[in-house]
């Protein structure tokens, strides 16, 4: 049994065959060659695909706006709904201004106002006054007094 191809070749072939064809039991190069190509390919696809799925979350810019469009993007993946997918695109693709630094600056100047006294000019500066008088002691009842006299 030699591997000739010339041997077993039928009676009405004719005597010129293409190389691709091969001898009985031996390798078929040219299907394990295009078996690698197509595994490369599918592979090659596959990670366009999942690519092509992160590209919204490359665009996010802030840490709520990255996880939302993640979401949306893993929805878009298993569901195989598109609009979850140009949803997060279009929400990636939003810069959306920072407001947490204005509220932080109103937090700060509200908190500085709440912690002024009205007798912080008469002591030093830095140090805040503090009243060690009692509730129940006769100056303060008769500074209450004087207030709701007046108001009254």
């Amino acid at each position: 049994m030699g591997g000739n191809v010339s041997d077993s070749i039928h009676p009405a072939a004719s005597d010129h065959l293409p190389s691709f064809i091969t001898a009985p039991g031996q390798t078929d190069v040219l299907m394990v060659v295009m078996g690698l190509i197509l595994l490369l390919f599918v592979l090659m696809l596959g990670v366009l695909y999942f690519r092509l799925h992160a590209l919204p979350e490359r665009f996010a810019h802030k840490k709520v706006q990255f996880e939302i469009v993640c979401v949306l993007a893993l929805l878009a993946m298993f569901t195989h709904m598109h609009i979850f997918w140009i949803a997060g695109l279009l929400l990636a693709l939003i810069d959306f201004p920072d407001f947490s630094g204005l509220l932080k600056r109103i937090a700060g100047s509200t908190e500085k106002i709440a912690d002024k006294s009205p007798r912080e000019s008469e002591t030093e500066p830095g140090v805040l006054a503090v009243n060690n008088e009692r509730e129940d002691s006769p100056k303060v009842k008769r500074r209450s007094s004087k207030v709701r006299s007046v108001s009254s």
